[in-house]
């Protein structure tokens, strides 16, 4: 995803080394037995050759890959536990060399307590058979056999998973060239790096819940147990303080910003500009000062001149934010806040959206939003325009109008069940061009394979908030690892 902001405030940098460290830590080992190594030569250095290959192919930045190598005894399994433990890993990669007993593997796993990924990776597609039998000493043959037999375990240590009531996830297929099994890999990462992301984020909560907006209420309490990380309760009177003291020359330099980001119309009065830039300053000394990495607000105030100034004013600054990591969400959303944050992470955007119409003559459903949007995923430039009122909301100023590039997208929904628990509602879609709206608002027309009309009956069937985040891509298989490794429920929807 490339975003059009290529300047970032020293801020944004302080929360991404706060981030950094907490950085995601993968746990790697393989295993074999040690009964095998004296009477087959060469094979356990081959084997940990091997190792040592998916231990390179796994690096990637901001992701440590702690190896602990050749498990292949019970005495170095519980070792092994023990060191992940104390290496704190957010999740193991099980690689299975050749055959090997499950009591190699329990120890580490039971011990280490993180999801574990079973890497059934063999190191060719095939056996040579015809030079493998012309070999003539069946001692060697059975050597280069075992080099092959990674699948022959794995059966038992499945066994002894489901019998310990541990989860666990396979990949099967080629440690070398093989696209799909390292997709998977990939998809595995990446998803914890998101888990890891959530669960050390600073999520604000700014102002109050739209009254009567039943739907979108939310356990905060649940969030925290769920996703991890914090939740900090702002007042609007701290941003407003905030904005009191932004200079203007601050002020000048940040409508030379939205000059350069935004497509600004000729009815933008300078007046509104400065407005919204004094509070663009604001709300990243805001996010600074509360190192927070996501925020939703609304606030309905009235009768104190200066909150409504500041909240009548925000839609510019939040934008800018969420296209550089913080994604913001009106309407007190949290549940779509983090739906957003999850998407932002994954790389992939997140914009704030919701139904407009549904156009039965193209089969296509217009959503947006008034508010914020994710201009790091718009088509073209997004423009700025005013507003007079914010759909029955009180409010008035700066908005952003901005369709999602056209392409591929995903829709994340984080819903609160009746039971008490997270469940991730996504569907994969096409963003695609024609008329809009001109409203001022980010809208897009999106395509699905079931068709409008089934897909807004399945999604509404599944009963989420009416907010979701849209992200560019289709990224269906890694928002299911992700439910795997948060322990929740995903619903597809198409």
């Amino acid at each position: 995803m490339q975003s059009p902001i290529e300047i970032i405030p020293e801020n944004m940098r302080q929360i991404e080394r706060s981030a950094g460290m907490y950085a995601l830590k993968v746990g790697l080992f393989g295993i074999g037995l040690e009964a095998y190594w004296a009477q087959f030569d060469g094979l356990q250095a081959r084997l940990e050759g091997y190792l040592s290959e998916l231990a390179q192919k796994m690096k990637r930045p901001g992701v440590e890959i702690v190896n602990i190598g050749m498990v292949d005894t019970p005495e170095k399994a519980m070792h092994a536990g023990h060191q992940f433990r104390q290496a704190d890993v957010d999740l193991i990669f099980l690689y299975v060399t050749t055959y090997a007993l499950s009591s190699t593997v329990l120890p580490v796993v039971r011990r280490a307590k993180v999801p574990v990924i079973v890497l059934n990776l063999a190191p060719e597609p095939a056996i040579d058979y015809a030079w493998f039998n012309k070999l003539g000493d069946r001692t060697r043959m059975t050597g280069e056999w075992l080099a092959y037999c990674s699948a022959c375990p794995v059966p038992e240590i499945a066994s002894v998973f489901k019998r310990s009531n541990i989860p666990f996830y396979q990949v099967t297929g080629l440690l070398r060239n093989d696209p799909a099994a390292w997709t998977e890999i990939d998809d595995w990462i990446e998803a914890a790096r998101v888990v890891n992301i959530m669960a050390h984020n600073r999520l604000g909560v700014m102002g109050n819940y739209y009254g009567g907006m039943l739907d979108i209420y939310s356990n905060l309490t649940l969030h925290s147990a769920t996703f991890g990380g914090h939740i900090e309760m702002i007042e609007v009177d701290q941003l407003s303080a905030l904005r009191k003291d932004v200079a203007d020359d601050e002020i000048q330099q940040r409508i030379t910003e939205f000059q350069a980001v935004f497509d600004v119309q000729p009815d933008c009065t300078h007046a509104e500009l400065e407005r919204a830039a004094r509070t663009s300053v604001a709300l990243d000394r805001l996010v600074h000062e509360l190192q927070l990495g996501s925020l939703a607000y609304y606030y309905k105030g009235s009768g104190n001149p200066c909150n409504e100034d500041t909240m009548s004013s925000v839609i510019l600054g939040n934008s800018l934010l969420t296209a550089r990591g913080v994604p913001v969400a009106g309407e007190y959303e949290v549940k779509n806040v983090q739906a957003m944050k999850i998407m932002d992470s994954f790389g992939v955007g997140g914009s704030f959206t919701e139904y407009y119409a549904m156009d039965f003559q193209d089969d296509v459903v217009l959503m947006g939003h008034d508010g914020p949007g994710h201009i790091a995923i718009a088509e073209g430039k997004t423009k700025v325009r005013p507003l007079y009122v914010y759909h029955g909301k009180v409010g008035n100023g700066l908005s952003v109008e901005m369709s999602v590039k056209h392409g591929p997208v995903t829709l994340l929904s984080v819903v609160e069940t009746v039971d008490g628990k997270i469940q991730l509602l996504m569907a994969e879609a096409e963003s695609v061009p024609g008329p809009i709206l001109e409203i001022g608002n980010t809208n897009s027309r999106y395509r699905f394979s079931i068709g409008a009309r089934q897909f807004v009956e399945s999604w509404n069937s599944h009963g989420p908030a009416h907010h979701c985040a849209i992200g560019v891509g289709h990224s269906a298989a890694k928002i299911r690892k992700l439910g795997a490794l948060l322990n929740v429920d995903v619903i597809q929807v198409c």
